[in-house]
């Protein structure tokens, strides 16, 4: 791990990890759910104690259906239902708890999380601070532009350096977006190039170093030694504009509107103390609170 990197945190991978995989046996006295809150709470009090960092913020997903890639294309994420009264209600508490852990806190409503924590790894790495951005999603390996990078699926204790990713995956991590623009992702509903997959398109951008480098020897592709290379000029021929639009919803806005210095940040025992007021007005008494109190008396205040 590089000495003291800013730490990025895709946080809504964590809330919706806990919210899937816990169950719902916390509430507060109104009777609304707190097994997402109460998971990520505990996963960031496991992270911010064991890391003492001195750079870390938060992003959050708060554009479904409204982000710019909407315009682009409508169905961008079409497939994913919009959070009910509860997931909604939980949502806006785990940000309250970043906040009251005094962690710098980023979301709207034309930009995702992904856009926020790309523009800030950017503002970092002009200060000579390298990132290491703490999620689930691969997509976020485009971030790891240096040496010193890291992505790091913190609940599994999955790290991975620059060689690591392209070990894992058959691409750079600055080919990745060209990589995603021609297998799609089911997940952020991009279409891709019906019928080619990882393989193949690790192949190609082994072969042709990128999409630009691709489109200009497309002539080329069928000499590749890959099953069916000869169709295959025809596919991307036929589904190149696909390809291109594909390509815009997989790459990251480094320059976020307004989004110009790094945050400060900072982990202080006061911060923990406020977060054990607001658990307990949540209903939350017990293990979290006592986490807080514990941690608090290691901080200055």
């Amino acid at each position: 791990m590089p000495s003291s990197p800013a730490y990025l945190i895709d946080a809504s991978i964590y809330i919706f990890r806990a919210w899937f995989s816990l169950p719902d046996r916390w509430r507060t006295p109104e009777g609304m759910p707190l097994n997402a809150v109460y998971g990520y709470t505990r996963f960031l009090l496991d992270f911010l104690e064991a890391q003492r960092p001195l750079h870390c913020i938060a992003a959050f997903d708060e554009s479904l259906g409204t982000c710019f890639r909407n315009d682009i294309y409508p169905r961008y994420k079409a497939s994913r239902e919009l959070p009910d009264e509860a997931l909604a209600f939980q949502l806006q508490a785990c940000r309250e708890v970043t906040e009251r852990l005094g962690l710098p806190c980023y979301g709207g409503a034309r930009y995702e999380a992904d856009d926020y924590l790309a523009t800030l790894a950017a503002l970092y790495r002009r200060e000579g601070i390298a990132v290491c951005v703490v999620t689930r999603d691969k997509d976020l390996g485009q971030l790891l532009s240096g040496k010193e990078d890291r992505w790091w699926d913190y609940a599994a204790g999955v790290m991975l350096d620059r060689d690591d990713f392209e070990a894992r995956y058959g691409v750079r991590p600055e080919q990745f977006g060209d990589y995603l623009a021609l297998v799609g992702d089911p997940v952020d509903d991009i279409p891709g190039v019906p019928g080619v997959g990882a393989r193949t398109a690790a192949a190609l951008l082994q072969a042709f170093g990128s999409l630009r480098g691709l489109r200009d020897n497309l002539g080329r592709v069928a000499g590749l030694r890959l099953r069916g290379a000869a169709a295959l000029v025809d596919r991307l021929q036929a589904h190149w504009p696909l390809v291109e639009m594909s390509r815009e919803l997989a790459s990251l806005e480094s320059r976020v509107p307004g989004l110009e210095a790094i945050p400060r940040s900072g982990l202080r025992g006061g911060r923990l103390d406020d977060l054990a007021c607001y658990l307990r007005q949540l209903g939350l008494e017990g293990p979290l609170v006592r986490r807080c109190e514990s941690l608090a008396r290691t901080l200055p205040a």
